[in-house]
This record gives C-alpha cells, structure tokens and sequence, in this order.
C-alpha cells in the first residue's frame, strides 16, 4: 500500500493582524525525531509566544499535537488536521507564533494555524512512496538492447550495472508492475533470461 510523505524540509510564512506566522514542516520517521526537531524550533524560536506542533508516524499509526498554550482546539488540532486531510504521514509541522497584540478569537486562530500547516506543506516536495523491490538480471549482450528498451514502461530505476562477460543489472520497480515485468522479460529472451528477487522496501519512483 502506498503513502504520501515529504522530502527535506517546508517553511513559509506570513501575518495576521500583526501576529507573525512561521509554518514549518519536515519528514520524521520516529517520534524521538519528531520530538528532537520540535525541542530544535522552541529554541530557535525561544522568544515567540507559541510553537505550536503535529505531527503523524507510519510506526505505530501515531498522531500528536500541542496547543501550547492557545486556547484548547485553536491551534494544534487543526494543524494535524492539515496533514490528515493531505494525506501525510511521517511528517512533524510546527507553527510559531509571535503574538502581535491584536487577539485573533477563536475561529481567527483556527484559520491563522491551518494556514500556517498549509504554506508548509506547500513549500514542501511530497512524494508517494510504493512497496518496491530489488531485482537482479544476467544478460547476454546479445539481448541487453532488448531489455533496456522496456525498462522505462516500468518507471524502473537501474541501481547498478555491471559489464563484464555477461552485463548484471540491478533493477528497483514497483510492486504492482513486477509479475508483468517479468512476464515480459520471459517472452522477449525466450526464457534465457531469469528475474531474482532480493530486498523489498518501500521507495519513492516517479512516473513521468
């Protein structure tokens, strides 16, 4: 089954009624990750009145957040709202807040955090990841040209490749295209050429 996660890091911001909104967001796999980049953005932002955080683990099927302090329901429930409805997972967003002396009320709060999530996750790069798996293939040179040629009607990418008397190639494709990838490698080589699986992990494959 695959799911949806982000890349490196998103920050955005912007103001409301004088109060300054910091959005910031970044891919966890743990919560002793997700904890540490939360502690690392209430010491970078130590003078701001609020950092409020969620964030959402695969492991587990985890999902915390924190008001800190704003009124209960204003801050960090729709924060992990953004994300649920983003479909992301494995992912820690916190919004700082540098209070500008305008109260904002409560539906005021709700809109100014879930924006603040929201220009986060834009200013992110979200990729689906898909179970994969590593294949391995010896090829006569005679039918290298053969193969090479169907391997981008699989989105595969080549993990190594080795020229010596015959070429070894190592393949990573997503499951839901392997039993037809080697159906076909079958039918071009007649049988000569044989696809192993090794490991299996998830990974991220674009297709375009």
């Amino acid at each position: 089954m695959e799911y949806i996660t982000t890349e490196g890091e998103g920050k955005d911001e912007f103001t409301e009624k004088k109060s300054r909104f910091i959005g910031y967001l970044t891919h966890v796999e743990s919560e002793e990750e997700a904890l540490s980049v939360i502690n690392r953005k209430r010491e970078e932002y130590w003078d701001a009145a609020h950092n409020v955080y969620a964030y959402i683990l695969r492991d587990g099927q985890i999902k915390r957040y924190s008001d800190d302090g704003e009124p209960q329901g204003t801050a960090g429930i729709p924060v992990l709202d953004v994300l649920q409805k983003e479909g992301l997972t494995d992912v820690c967003v916190v919004v700082t807040r540098y209070f500008g002396g305008t109260l904002l009320g409560a539906g005021g709060l709700v809109r100014a955090y879930s924006h603040g999530a929201k220009i986060a996750v834009d200013a992110s790069f979200i990729k689906t990841m898909s179970p994969c798996t590593e294949v391995s293939l010896n090829i006569d040179y005679g039918l290298y040209g053969k193969i090479t040629y169907i391997l981008p009607r699989y989105y595969i990418k080549t993990l190594d490749s080795v020229f010596a008397e015959t070429v070894k190639l190592k393949l990573l494709l997503k499951d839901k295209y392997l039993d037809s990838f080697k159906k076909e490698i079958t039918e071009i080589t007649s049988g000569a050429v044989e696809v192993f699986e090794e490991n299996k992990y998830y990974d991220y494959i674009p297709e375009k």
